[in-house]
């Protein structure tokens, strides 16, 4: 079987190595996964930049987003049956096959294709988090998303539309901002070409927007604070500006809005069974029609040092998946 592994911290192409091992087997309470498809994420190509706050040993295999059929069985194990669909938030998805602990995936319906499936559990699963749990977004409130366009941003237009809120996105050139107004933003913002703050204050009558959803920080979080409401609550998902944005705390209180943290992965580890709550309902979501995760491009394995690179770059939109 193929398998990239990462012998040194750079970027991907200059640090992965494709190589040929021996098929895997399933320890005692293990089971084996045959990867059908891999989501690409920023963490995955910070890990490989050594950026990241989880830093694995070297070598590693880089690919936390992994969908596939159990293919073996390891002592012990009585909730899977070989032939299985899952998905599995864990490590080791550039490869042909992986292993997981046999309380680590959740099930998936036969309805759900792979490729969207690897979409959900860290895009939709975190959208899901962040919107209900942490900024209790209800019906009739306005969101914005920042980078609409990308995994983490359609997931979260997805979400705010299916739970009744009005959706405005900021994207990074033309197809960016058509891509956002293809899945539901009600008003797009082409921020190379305008100023989302004065294009929120126009759109809302100056009041700005109840929750904002960003993964990038750094500028576009300290000009988020602009346009946002009296009780709004702003949401930072992610870092992908390279830049850790400060918020002064007398601008919270003269505005009275909160910034809520979002760490998905931490409370699961705390909550392990709402992973699998989270997953039902987006799967029922997907069958109802409210979700359909955004796929740009399948990637043959033997690419994904480039898919990764395309990814920091920002050359792509939607989800990139591996597709072995």
């Amino acid at each position: 079987m193929r398998r990239w592994l990462v012998k040194d911290l750079g970027e991907p192409k200059q640090v992965m190595e494709l190589v040929e091992v021996e098929p895997l087997t399933a320890r005692p309470g293990e089971v084996v996964i045959d990867v059908k498809a891999v989501g690409l994420n920023f963490p995955d190509l910070l890990q490989i930049r050594g950026g990241y706050q989880v830093k694995p040993s070297l070598p590693f295999t880089p690919g936390a987003e992994i969908g596939g059929v159990i293919s073996a069985i390891g002592d012990g194990v009585t909730n899977w049956s070989v032939g299985d669909r899952v998905v599995y938030m864990g490590r080791g998805g550039l490869a042909d096959q992986t292993t997981a602990p046999a309380s680590a995936p959740l099930r998936i319906s036969e309805t759900l294709p792979f490729d969207k499936a690897v979409s959900i559990p860290t895009n939709y699963g975190t959208g899901l988090f962040a919107l209900r749990e942490r900024a209790q977004l209800r019906a009739g409130e306005t969101l914005l998303v920042h980078a609409g366009a990308g995994g983490v941003g359609s997931a979260a237009i997805q979400l705010g539309n299916a739970m009744g809120a009005t959706v405005y996105a900021t994207a990074g050139g033309p197809e960016k901002k058509r891509v956002c107004e293809q899945i539901g933003a009600a008003v797009a913002i082409d921020y190379l070409a305008e100023d989302f703050v004065e294009r929120i204050k126009e759109i809302t009558d100056g009041r700005g927007v109840d929750v904002i959803y960003d993964p990038v920080g750094g500028d576009t979080f300290d000009r988020s604070r602009k346009v946002i409401a009296w009780d709004g609550r702003l949401l930072p998902i992610g870092f992908t500006s390279g830049r850790i944005a400060d918020v002064p705390t007398n601008h919270i209180l003269l505005k009275n809005y909160s910034v809520v943290g979002v760490h998905y992965g931490a409370s699961v580890a705390r909550d392990p069974s709402s992973a699998t709550r989270i997953m039902e309902l987006l799967c029922r979501w997907y069958d109802e029609g409210k979700i359909d995760p955004l796929v740009m491009k399948h990637v043959p394995l033997a690419d994904a040092p480039q898919a990764l690179e395309d990814l920091g770059a920002r050359n792509s939109w939607g989800k990139l998946v591996v597709t072995p």
